[in-house]
């Protein structure tokens, strides 16, 4: 028997018991979908964090914040004097103190540091008079931010960026129109007396999977303005606290793992963009991983059925399987009939589990991200994405499990004696 008359008999063979098919089919094709979803969900939105954050952040630069090990921290961390608002409040991470960042300034190859300081307004002005509520982003979030027209804010300059959902409030049509207003800033000082500063629209934002981008974002040298109007009437010495620093190192790829144990030596957690990344991409596959397994569970016991349906299949063929052997079929042959027999029913559920997993992947994608569909309002997010080599490998995948779970069957009808078999009732 030739190898494509193999394969024919094969076909044919799987199709004499529909139901029992049918069934374990069923079970290979809901471990196909799952793994085809949850493969085609990771790729998507790893696709979307690098699309989202290629070419942001300063390459030279290194975002650092207290560092804070939770794990060895037990009951309230003590109260130290000296630290003042260094001291962390049980969020993670505390403030980085003026002495903080003078050690920061002191570590090789470092060339400069800016710091970003939590800064309170009370409204926000546009050019036709309209005042709005808005909290501001942090300055060094600028980094992360998806601009859609004009451009990030310079960190030297009393300049802003706006979200996207703030066209209506400043009467435009598209957010080019919006880019070179100027807005007024209303702060509060520290007896609740307000003060207003200008600063110039120079880009729009729209959010994105960072959660930057859905509210005005400052330059840094705006920030500590406000921050000086909201420090005016204090009485006392107001201790300098920063929430992180953008660190400007020399030679970031030679000199990056030297700064981070420098950091780490002081206490202190340096990051880079591509750092914060990973961070994210982390947690995707983590989850991914988690499905992928429930995905994994059902093919192992689709391969369970597998066994039982070829078991069954040499038990009411076993006088069929002695006249083949005695027309002169080997062993071998009688073996791999029986093998391509799994890996047809092995082909036939991960063909139609990956196919409609894709296509079900795609029209939800289409779905939630479409401009008035729930996710609408991230910038550029993709949540559903083809990745070749994750879908071979899910296939190649069915099709040895396929292969193993009816190598049982297939030994056992590889063994019959042919005039035993030709003597069963």
């Amino acid at each position: 028997m030739k190898a494509n008359d193999v394969v024919k008999s094969a076909f044919g063979n799987t199709l004499r018991s529909k139901l029992r098919t049918f069934l374990t089919v069923i079970a290979i094709f809901i471990g196909a979908f799952t793994l085809a979803v949850t493969t085609g969900l990771a790729a998507g939105i790893n696709q979307t964090v690098d699309r989202i954050f290629e070419g942001f952040g300063d390459d030279e630069s290194i975002y650092v914040v207290p560092q804070m090990d939770a794990s060895e921290q037990d009951g309230p961390p003590e109260y130290d004097p000296e630290a003042g608002a260094d001291t962390d409040a049980g969020f993670g991470t505390g403030m980085l103190s003026a002495s903080d960042i003078e050690t920061i300034e002191k570590i090789d190859h470092v060339l400069s540091v800016e710091t970003e300081i939590a800064a309170q307004v009370e409204y926000i002005e546009t050019p036709d008079g309209g005042q709005y509520v808005s909290n501001l982003d942090f300055a060094l979030n600028d980094t992360l931010a998806e601009v859609i027209a004009g451009e990030l804010p310079d960190r030297g300059a009393m300049e802003m960026t706006i979200p996207e959902d703030w066209m209506e409030a400043f009467g435009a049509d598209s957010p080019e129109e919006i880019v070179g207003e100027t807005v007024v800033i209303g702060a509060p000082n520290a007896v609740g007396q307000i003060s207003e500063v200008e600063a110039e629209v120079t880009g729009v934002t729209q959010g994105t999977l960072a959660d930057v981008g859905f509210a005005p974002i400052p330059s840094v040298e705006l920030t500590h303005e406000i921050f000086e109007i909201n420090g005016e009437g204090y009485e006392g010495q107001n201790p300098e606290s920063y929430i992180m620093a953008a660190v400007e190192v020399e030679d970031l790829e030679a000199n990056e793992e030297a700064v981070k144990d420098a950091l780490a030596e002081e206490g202190l957690w340096g990051l880079t963009v591509e750092d914060q990344i990973a961070m994210f991409q982390q947690i995707i596959d983590t989850i991914a991983w988690v499905l992928a397994g429930f995905a994994l569970i059902a093919l192992l016991a689709a391969s369970f059925g597998i066994v039982n349906t070829l078991l069954m299949s040499v038990q009411e063929r076993t006088r069929e399987i002695g006249l083949m052997k005695a027309l002169g079929m080997s062993s071998g042959k009688v073996f791999g009939l029986f093998s391509m027999e799994a890996v047809v029913i092995g082909i036939m559920g991960s063909v139609f589990g990956i196919g409609l997993g894709l296509a079900a992947g795609f029209l939800a994608d289409m779905a939630l991200t479409a401009e008035d569909g729930p996710l609408g309002g991230f910038a550029e997010l993709s949540l559903f994405a083809f990745n070749p080599l994750a879908v071979g490998g899910i296939f190649l995948l069915i099709v040895a499990i396929a292969f193993l779970a009816g190598s049982l069957p297939a030994r056992r009808a590889a063994k019959k004696d042919p005039i035993e078999a030709l003597r069963y009732e």
